[in-house]
């Protein structure tokens, strides 16, 4: 028995089994081609967006991470502590002599190890003991050999009394040159600030330089302890932030609100403006994205306080910045000692 196929013609079998024509292959090619090519033009452009995203994401994450330390140190700027909880050693009387301390842990125990005269300075503001025996004295004289401080004493003091300080630095952001009709040779400006203060809450104080230098396109930060005899070279591992750029109108990178008593300038508040750029061009439009970032009230509390409390006729509070900053800002800084 032979099938239908078997029994058709064999002219109609071979045109069954002949396959596409020319024609219709050259067709499919160029559906296949427009199809490929508009699957590939979205990938193109999908990871052009990517690149635009992530250009942005990296822009962003920049300028947001040094925003937010900004803040935070200037925050802290002016601030005034010690490293150690710190007690008299022994009963000191009434008169100017030099008296021995101890540093304790929280339990009054005495840390063998740590020197408590760590961060002290001539001219430091201290306040000893508590309650109707605790006065304010100055600091003329620190041993660290010794563990001993001198001051004037116009009370007397038990042993275990304790040793602490106050208030914060009037220049915990040092005013603009020439701020106020006073005369700082090395003041902040307008892409310079400079900061002074326990920065980082530990008792250590430190002196901070932050550089806003278009020309380079980094936002350096520059650091060193407060008794350091000269200043480091600013150098690539200080840049805060990259690729940045001008401000629009060429705007100064930092300004400052100051108010004075008795022609002392106290910087209360701080006003940052960065503008960052991505670190590539835009795959799409072939520039470079900016941003700005403005932050119009960033305040200096310690400062702040310590401005409140002179204008209210207490100047036992503002430490003297003049006795720390010579060696790092040569020149003539205003003393404060002439505060009512």
């Amino acid at each position: 028995m032979t099938s239908p196929i078997d029994r058709a013609p064999v002219n109609a079998r071979l045109r069954n089994e002949s396959g596409y024509s020319l024609l219709e292959l050259l067709v499919s090619v160029a559906i296949l081609t427009i199809v490929s090519g508009t699957a590939l033009e979205g990938v193109f452009r999908l990871s052009k967006v990517s690149q635009t995203v992530s250009n942005r994401v990296e822009m962003h994450s920049g300028v947001r991470n040094a925003t937010e330390l900004l803040q935070q140190e200037v925050g802290q700027a002016g601030r005034i502590a010690l490293p150690h909880i710190v007690q008299l050693q022994s009963a000191v009387g009434i008169g100017a002599f030099p008296v021995v301390i101890k540093a304790v842990d929280q339990a009054g125990n005495t840390i063998s190890t740590a020197n408590p005269t760590d961060s002290m300075f001539v001219g430091e503001r201290l306040v000893v003991d508590s309650g109707t025996k605790m006065e304010t004295t100055t600091i003329t004289a620190v041993d660290p050999s010794s563990k001993t401080f001198t001051a004037n004493f116009l009370m007397a003091h038990l042993e275990n009394a304790s040793v602490t300080v106050a208030g914060g630095f009037a220049y915990g952001v040092v005013p603009r040159h020439n701020a106020n009709g006073s005369t700082f040779t090395n003041g902040s400006t307008g892409s310079v600030m400079k900061v002074i203060g326990d920065i980082n809450s530990d008792g250590n104080l430190e002196y901070i330089e932050y550089t806003c230098d278009t020309n380079s396109g980094n936002l350096y930060r520059r650091t060193m302890s407060y008794k350091a005899t000269s200043k480091p070279p600013i150098s690539a591992d200080m840049a805060l932030l990259n690729n940045i750029t001008a401000n629009p109108n060429n705007s100064d990178c930092f300004t400052y609100e100051e108010l004075s008593v008795v022609g002392v300038p106290f910087v209360v508040d701080v006003a940052i403006t960065l503008t960052v750029r991505t670190p590539d061009k835009d795959p799409v439009t072939g520039l470079y994205q900016t941003e700005t970032k403005a932050l119009l009230n960033v305040s200096p509390r310690n400062v702040f306080n310590v401005w409140q409390l002179a204008s209210q006729g207490i100047p036992n509070r503002v430490q003297p910045d003049q006795i720390i900053t010579p060696s790092l800002l040569p020149g003539n800084v205003p003393t404060l000692i002439a505060l009512p």
